[in-house]
């Protein structure tokens, strides 16, 4: 395996500085320093995370493309890997971003040699980037997915999706290893990696303290074919897939693995190293148990990871930190670096359909399309029972469109669904008229119906279950991934289906599929509002089926 250095000439966009904000100042003709003005990062990070938001770049879509035109890649997996393809398309006219869940804002930055900036309007270099995070997000309609705790469990919604999680390391003084592209950066200069890190995929990350013991062929590829297989789908794969063994520290290990994962050491060695070094050959291992999980690109198939990151680290004789996680299908991660004469913003493609092997994918869209015996149209506002009598002979795994009126609810709804029934016995009558769908949109670009929508995850829905199911709610939910034992038994208890919309195409599912939609509860709430949309041939796949047939055991 090789990796390919990144150039500053080829792979980033230049932007010169033409003011005075900044400068750069030679004290000698070896010695020199840059002094550049906060504004200019509150600048770099609004125009990072907007590039990010709407766009991706060339390495992850021709990824992309390849695994869907593979000769290995399943029925299933074309269909999710073209719908991921449309869906980075409109997404690149910058009015739908992405993916719904745009993210917590992460700023990894490095100062390297003699570079200084100056407070602007008691503006730091933190604050400066914080701003502009949060400039972009209010400006481009991005979601706002934090809360901030108001006591130790009340929280609120702080309406601008601060705080951004900033590092700024000094002079090469990081606790993980120093990226390739920072270590060999123009002197007196900062470097950057912006990252967009949903809660998904964020989620799939795991941690285990290990030892000497377990540092052997058997033991580590036993290791990751326990944790490859926990990952699941409910990330919205094809994943790029990231494993850190070693580390001096926890905080080390985990440190590296969130960098890994955000592109940082694409281009680290494969030769052994005391500061850490990548492993070909199990990164090949990785991506070869990822393909036998069988999960594939969401619905089945090989396609479940398109990349692989493995890297040792030293560490204490004691202790070997393990840890794996993810980057899903919306990979959001950009590389800048600025010196005294400009900005260096990393690129990305803002006409997807303009790279080879693009519109071959996308055509595959159109011949299912006209293919009418590989899907089954269902209404979904004719009545609870229609809607189960529709479902009644459906085979999981066999793909579904939806048509009529949904109803929108996740966590923080079904919380005071909860919560009402212990104090009143009842529940919403809404909650028993639609099926459910799970999801938390971006907000509403201006003259659009809906912002970018998409499935969130199922699992976190599971212990509501028999509360919910025995009243006759939630008979049919959407959302993605797969389910506990506990839903499934309660699909087969009273007769419930759960269907798979797929991930990663929330820009197509609000532009395409999304004819109306209205809150009609808990407005407060924001994007976790109860709302009610109608859909148009939404596609889904049956899951789980009234008997507790689940696809993903069946796999």
């Amino acid at each position: 395996m090789s990796y390919t250095k990144i150039s500053l000439k080829n792979d980033f966009d230049f932007f010169p500085f033409k003011d005075k904000s900044s400068q750069k100042i030679e004290f000698s003709p070896k010695l020199k320093i840059t002094v550049l003005d906060c504004e200019v990062l509150k600048n770099l990070s609004y125009d990072a995370f907007k590039r990010l938001s709407f766009t991706f770049t060339k390495n992850h879509l021709e990824n992309l493309i390849n695994a869907c035109l593979s000769p290995h890649t399943s029925e299933n997996d074309k269909y999710v890997l073209a719908c991921i393809l449309k869906n980075a398309e409109i997404a690149s006219q910058n009015v739908f971003p992405i993916c719904q869940d745009t993210g917590i804002a992460n700023v990894f930055a490095w100062k390297k040699g003699l570079f200084l900036t100056l407070p602007q309007n008691e503006k730091n270099d933190f604050e400066a980037l914080s701003s502009g995070c949060a400039q972009v997000y209010d400006e481009c309609k991005l979601r706002f997915s934090t809360t901030c705790p108001t006591s130790f469990y009340e929280e609120k919604d702080p309406k601008n999706n601060l705080p951004a999680q900033i590092s700024i390391f000094e002079d090469n003084a990081c606790l993980a290893p120093i990226p390739d592209f920072v270590r060999y950066a123009p002197q007196s200069s900062m470097s950057f990696i912006f990252c967009a890190k949903g809660g998904g995929s964020s989620n799939k990350t795991s941690f285990i303290q290990g030892t000497k013991a377990l540092l052997n062929p058997e033991s580590i590829k036993t290791f990751l074919e326990e944790q490859i297989k926990k990952l699941g789908t409910s990330a919205c794969p094809p994943y790029t897939i990231a494993v850190v063994v070693g580390g001096l520290s926890p905080e080390q290990n985990l440190l590296t693995l969130k960098l890994a994962t955000a592109g940082a050491y694409d281009d680290m060695q494969n030769a052994p190293c005391p500061d850490g070094f990548r492993d070909s050959e199990l990164e090949k291992q990785v991506l070869q148990i990822a393909e036998k999980t069988g999960f594939g690109s969401q619905f089945g198939g090989k396609k479940f990871a398109l990349e692989a990151i493995v890297i040792r680290l030293s560490r204490h004789g004691a202790s070997c930190p393990m840890s794996i996680g993810v980057s899903c299908c919306a990979h959001r991660n950009l590389k800048a670096v600025v010196t005294g004469e400009g900005i260096y913003l990393e690129k990305t493609v803002d006409k997807p359909s303009a790279l080879k092997g693009f519109d071959k994918c996308i055509s595959y869209l159109d011949e299912e399309k006209n293919n009418s015996s590989s899907e089954k149209h269902i209404q979904t506002d004719k009545g609870m029972d229609f809607l189960l009598q529709q479902l009644s002979d459906c085979k999981t795994g066999q793909r579904l469109l939806l048509s009529g009126k949904i109803l929108v609810a996740r966590d923080a709804a079904h919380l005071r669904w909860k919560k009402m029934f212990d104090t009143t016995g009842k529940l919403p009558e809404y909650t028993k008229k639609y099926p459910i769908c799970y999801a938390g949109p971006s907000r509403t670009p201006h003259s659009k119906i809906i912002g970018s929508f998409g499935p969130t995850t199922a699992g976190r829905m599971d212990s509501y279950a028999d509360l919910l199911m025995e009243n006759n709610a939630s008979l049919v939910t959407l959302a993605k991934g797969n389910r506990s034992a506990i839903w499934k038994n309660a699909c087969k208890k009273y007769g419930g289906f759960y269907l798979g919309t797929p991930g990663g195409i929330a820009a197509l599912i609000a532009s395409n599929y999304i004819t109306e939609q209205e809150v009609i509860d808990y407005e407060e709430l924001g994007m976790e509002a109860v709302r009610l949309i109608t859909v148009k041939d939404l596609p889904c796949f049956v899951l789980i089926d009234k008997n507790g047939n689940d696809f993903y055991e069946n796999l």
